[in-house]
């Protein structure tokens, strides 16, 4: 056990709050850390919405750098923040538990905009199409930064609310009182999840991380980007998409959708399966809503985003 193993991250507080978690499990299994702090393109551009700036992998780049080149060995991600396709070489090593999936409307204490006119701000195309399915007379600007950023721009603003992850807010205590949770909107794919990935190559790291993994939410998360993938191939789009596992009856239950980015186009499927059938659940369901009208939906996506 006398090899360290130097686990990188991002520099913001939910970043190394995660880092710090898979540290923790790893000193428990009695393996020597350490962790190494790392700034992503994604953490300082802050003036253009992520979709401009080739979102794939903008939060994850410098971190495979690092990873490739030798200055770190493991690397702790958002789950939604990792493209499906890894780089050449590097492998996901482990899914940690899953926490909260659920989005949340922090407001300012006061909700009638939402039976008129509002602002809510977000930078993801994702939560503005739900919103904007939901409340088609709301406006939805741009808001961009790590958790701690974007609630101080809630603040100096004159919008009625943003949507956050409840999961990022809970782990570093930023949830305030005046939230409601968005049951009806349907998560990013692998939402809530934190993932861990090292070298093809490196069997001690893999070693020590395939004991971190959780199998339930491995499944889970697999099935949800699954069917991201095979919806977008490699674009942005404003998709959902959430699995949970029925112990009871031995259940996959999966929703997924695909919105236009004005949300005024909605294509979705929910459906309960066999666990038997979980492997090819997210390409299955894909394809549903391709044949569905998708197919169109996303290049009409795709030529949107090119202007």
């Amino acid at each position: 056990m006398t090899k360290k193993i130097r686990i990188g991250t991002r520099d913001s507080e939910l970043a190394l709050w995660q880092a710090h978690t898979v540290q923790h499990q790893l000193q428990q299994l009695g393996y020597s850390t350490e962790i190494v702090a790392v700034k992503s393109t994604g953490d300082i551009i802050l003036d253009k919405p992520l979709y401009e700036l080739g979102i794939t992998g903008i939060f994850t780049k410098t971190l495979d750098a690092a990873m490739i080149s030798g200055k770190i060995d493991i690397a702790v991600h958002s789950m939604k923040d990792v493209p499906t396709t890894l780089p050449q070489g590097i492998v996901q090593a482990a899914v940690l538990e899953r926490a909260n999936t659920v989005d949340i409307l922090v407001h300012k204490g006061n909700l009638d905009f939402l039976n008129g006119n509002g602002t809510i701000a977000t930078g993801s195309l994702r939560r503005q199409a739900q919103w904007l399915n939901k409340y088609p007379n709301h406006t939805v600007v741009d808001l961009r930064g790590n958790v701690n950023t974007r609630m101080q721009k809630l603040q100096e603003n004159d919008w009625n609310g943003a949507v956050f992850a409840a999961a990022g807010l809970e782990r570093i205590n930023l949830k305030p009182e005046t939230y409601i949770d968005l049951d009806w909107m349907i998560p990013a794919p692998a939402q809530g999840a934190m993932v861990v990935v090292a070298m093809e190559h490196d069997e001690f790291a893999l070693d020590a991380l395939s004991q971190l993994n959780h199998i339930e939410t491995e499944i889970c998360t697999y099935i949800e980007r699954q069917f991201l993938r095979t919806l977008e191939g490699g674009c942005t789009a404003p998709i959902g998409a959430l699995a949970k596992y029925d112990e009871a009856n031995d259940t996959i239950h999966f929703q997924g959708v695909l919105f236009s980015i004005d949300g005024q186009q909605k294509i979705e499927i929910d459906k309960t399966v066999d666990i038997s059938e979980w492997k090819k659940l997210g390409f299955h369901s894909a394809q549903e809503i391709l044949n569905n009208g998708g197919n169109e939906l996303m290049a009409d996506i795709k030529s949107k985003l090119k202007k």
